[in-house]
């Protein structure tokens, strides 16, 4: 009697554990939210796509939301390699819903496009490259525009760079936040900040981790001294922030430092020899530069050194005062703003033309 009494009790706990795990399962699967007026009703026309799409013949995630079809196309390019931004966008994108078609695209390897059957071979910047090209195709087509915008995102600038001064005529203007210029001379601008600012406040752990191995320890220092994250010490914000994204469930979120270390470990640089600043010195599409005032990442000094070098049919560098390494999700406000703004500056540019 006592044994068939525990194996009841057995079978009820594994019961109730599967009944809960698929609850939560059902509560956490990814999804985007429509869009929806005052009223709680779906606006007509608006989109709000969580799809895959087959970018050089390998399933990846967009995700599309916009409130009018018909409103311009602005296709964000995430950090990295392998950091993506989508897990991100409920926090800073839903204004630009009101004016674009926002894309945000997990890239082979990254967030939900992260997958053990990624083939290592394939993570080169060249197939980054034509992959971007065939889904900002296949983003006219599917929209019916001549051009869309491109946002790049840290990592993404690098790749954005590369796209506009290959591929002009797909382009109406490129926004580039936390813009990639040269590695190197990043890394020296970087160590020295931490140090300076470790001197000032007596700490002598970042000293001793910094002259131990700074590749190990840079970012973690950058962090917690505010070169990432204006006013912050750590990275949590953006974990907490990732925990709340509709997109990404349970499963999704845990692909994040998985892709994000895979895509760091694997991805080949050949497509150019060389700094970003060495390579490009002229492009033809409309460049403007979103840079936060305390970034130390993709340090603020050089990307206002490749500004005033870079030769572009129009060109503006716009300082976030209030930010570091990520201003589109410490300053959003403004970052909504500001590419309102670019969007009415262009148009009016087309039109003239």
């Amino acid at each position: 009697m006592k044994i068939r009494r525990i194996i009841k009790i057995f079978v009820y706990v594994v019961l109730v554990f599967i009944v809960i795990f698929g609850c939560l399962l059902v509560i956490t699967r990814p999804h985007t939210p429509p869009i929806k007026d005052d009223r709680g009703r779906i606006i007509p026309g608006s989109i709000a796509l969580l799809e895959k799409v087959e970018l050089g013949g390998l399933k990846q995630w967009i995700c599309i939301r916009g409130k009018d079809r018909s409103n311009p196309v602005v296709l964000f390019l995430h950090g990295g390699p392998g950091m993506p931004m989508m897990y991100l966008a409920h926090k800073f994108q839903r204004p630009l819903e009101e004016h674009f078609m926002c894309v945000q695209w997990d890239q082979r390897g990254a967030g939900k496009s992260y997958s053990k059957k990624v083939p290592i071979g394939s993570l080169t910047v060249e197939q980054i490259l034509a992959d971007a090209a065939e889904l900002t195709q296949h983003l006219r087509e599917r929209f019916d525009k001549k051009k869309i915008y491109l946002v790049g995102h840290s990592w993404g600038t690098y790749i954005g760079m590369l796209l506009i001064k290959r591929y002009p005529k797909l382009f109406e203007a490129y926004v580039s936040m936390s813009q990639v210029v040269d590695d190197t001379r990043g890394r020296e601008i970087a160590d020295s900040f931490i140090k300076e600012r470790a001197h000032k406040i007596g700490n002598q752990e970042a000293l001793d981790e910094m002259a131990e191995n700074p590749d190990g320890f840079r970012e973690k220092w950058l962090f917690a001294f505010g070169g990432e994250l204006y006013g912050e010490t750590s990275y949590a914000p953006l974990i907490v922030a990732g925990l709340k994204s509709p997109e990404y469930g349970l499963f999704d979120i845990q692909k994040v430092a998985k892709g994000s270390n895979f895509s760091s470990q694997h991805m080949a640089y050949n497509a150019i020899e060389g700094t970003i600043s060495q390579n490009i010195h002229s492009v033809d599409v409309p460049v403007y530069f979103f840079t936060g005032r305390h970034d130390y990442t993709t340090p603020f000094e050089l990307i206002e050194l490749f500004y005033e070098q870079l030769v572009a049919p129009r060109k503006m560098l716009v300082w976030f005062d209030n930010s570091a390494h990520f201003p589109f999700y410490e300053e959003p406000q403004r970052f909504a703003q500001k590419m309102v703004g670019i969007v009415l500056a262009e148009t009016q540019k087309s039109e003239t033309r």
